[in-house]
């Protein structure tokens, strides 16, 4: 059983390599996400010098959202876009340096897009998006 699961990854992974694919990569950055209806919460600690970009989605009943923004960035950028269900951006701005709430535009009620990018990153990025 063994002997056949072994070929079977070998193979897959020759495979893989042969059409310029790649073999799964463990995430580099794992976050503490708490996605509710109407409440999604984001940390990522002791970012050091970090790029990427996380996308989530998020059930949002509501047409609009309050961004709490609290992150403790002391290097690079990050910009916190959200999507509202029609694929609309309804809010963009960036996390480093600024705090407090902002309100976003309208949007469709249903599943948003959350996307979270950063270049250069060093600190805490923290935010959490409310149904308004």
């Amino acid at each position: 059983m063994r002997r056949a699961l072994a070929a079977t990854v070998t193979a897959l992974a020759l495979s893989l390599s042969a059409c310029g694919g790649s073999a799964p990569i463990l995430p580099q950055y794992q976050p503490q996400i708490v996605n509710l209806t109407d409440s999604f919460e984001f940390q990522l600690t002791n970012v050091q010098n970090g790029d990427g970009s996380l996308t989530y989605t998020w059930q949002n009943s509501g047409t609009k959202a309050t961004v709490d923004r609290s992150s403790a960035i002391t290097a690079g950028d990050v910009t916190l876009t959200l999507r509202d269900a029609g694929n609309t951006v309804v809010y963009q701005g960036a996390l480093s340096g600024v705090s407090g709430s902002v309100a976003s535009a309208t949007g469709t009620a249903g599943t948003w897009t959350v996307v979270v990018d950063f270049a250069n990153t060093t600190g805490t990025i923290n935010f959490r998006c409310q149904k308004q």
